[in-house]
């Protein structure tokens, strides 16, 4: 059974994550309107010149015509060490980090929930595409907003505890709704926040910051030959195909793996991606069962696979049922039952 807002029940404090943006703000709107008591917080998460003045507005503006208390939690300090510094360091190494999955376990449903507890509330909130049925986090019922994915590595014990207000909405409803108040107008039209919210245009001008990024390396092939040339590994990920230089091919060739410590990239044909097993670590299992059969996204936008997952110690073993090319380490890799639910998640070895 899906918990939607309307069933969760009354008299029960409830923080909710304001970023200034339409879905967060209406998030809040809809459990004021269900009979919660209702606190609003917005996060400071890094120091991005002139971001966080225009969002503090907006969110003391929802604040005042709903009729809320809001609060401004500075996390900057346990954003960076938990989220941003990871983020530069897999880079560093050659992997292909994803923050946000970091973020939502560490920050926004580790670090805000301590906030909330500190305020009594009985749960919290935010404006998340998703759903929790029978004790798991599910699909959104918009799939083009769907943000599940996200979600998969936030700790199992802390889902009693949260709402999603939008999870059973379509988007373009929502937006609808919020441009018919005039309070809160202006942010139905307003531009959708990027995913990574600290990356202002690219992820290589953030690693610009701490690193050289273009040093010029070799090319090559599986059996070590060299092939051609690249501008430096970091501007590479798993499956790429573009910006690096292979001579006289005819074929396009995909970034195959990345070696950090040499600055060296291996290529191959689109064949050569292809992958029928691997395994992940930081295993964050949501049920009770150490095998299963189940389906994996082994990227946001990637269709799900069917696969078996064994689990190990801190990790597991994923065989999958047909291919799945352009496996990158340092990436999350979701687990879902055939309802959409899902069930673990792991970073990818």
């Amino acid at each position: 059974m899906y918990n939607s807002v309307k069933n969760q029940g009354i008299n029960l404090k409830v923080l909710v994550a304001l970023s200034g943006g339409v879905d967060s703000s209406m998030s809040a709107k809809y459990l004021v309107e269900a009979g919660y008591e209702v606190v609003g917080c917005y996060m400071k998460l890094h120091a991005k010149p002139g971001y966080h003045e225009e969002n503090i507005r907006k969110v003391k503006k929802v604040g005042e015509f709903l009729g809320i208390q809001t609060h401004v939690l500075d996390l900057e300090k346990e954003f960076k060490s938990s989220v941003y510094d990871l983020f530069i360091d897999a880079y560093k190494k050659g992997l292909t980090p994803n923050p946000c999955a970091v973020c939502n376990k560490n920050i926004k449903f580790g670090a805000l929930w301590e906030f909330a507890k500190s305020l009594k509330c009985d749960k919290m909130a935010t404006g998340h595409y998703a759903m929790i049925e029978d004790g798991l986090i599910k699909s959104a019922f918009d799939k083009s907003k769907d943000q599940s994915y996200f979600l998969a590595n936030v700790s199992p014990e802390i889902l009693p505890f949260v709402i999603f207000p939008l999870g059973d909405k379509l988007k373009v409803d929502i937006k609808a709704d919020a441009a018919k108040i005039p309070q809160i107008s202006e942010l139905a039209s307003q531009k959708e926040s990027s995913e990574i919210c600290f990356v202002e245009t690219t992820y290589i001008d953030e690693l610009k910051k701490h690193f050289d990024t273009n040093k010029p390396g070799v090319v090559r092939l599986k059996d070590g030959k060299i092939v051609g040339k690249h501008d430096g590994y970091m501007h590479y990920t798993i499956g790429k195909r573009k910006g690096f230089t292979v001579y006289g091919a005819h074929d396009p060739h995909y970034v195959l793996a990345i070696d950090p410590a040499k600055n060296e990239i291996v290529v191959g044909l689109k064949d050569e991606l292809e992958s029928y097993s691997f395994e992940t670590t930081n295993f964050n299992n949501f049920t009770q069962k150490n095998e299963f059969e189940c389906f994996v996204k082994i990227r946001y936008r990637s269709p799900k696979i069917r696969c078996s997952v064994v689990k190990f110690q801190s990790g597991s073993k994923v065989s999958l049922k047909q291919n799945a090319g352009g496996v990158a380490s340092g990436q999350l890799a979701v687990f879902y039952d055939e309802l959409d639910r899902v069930l673990a998640s792991g970073f990818i070895k």
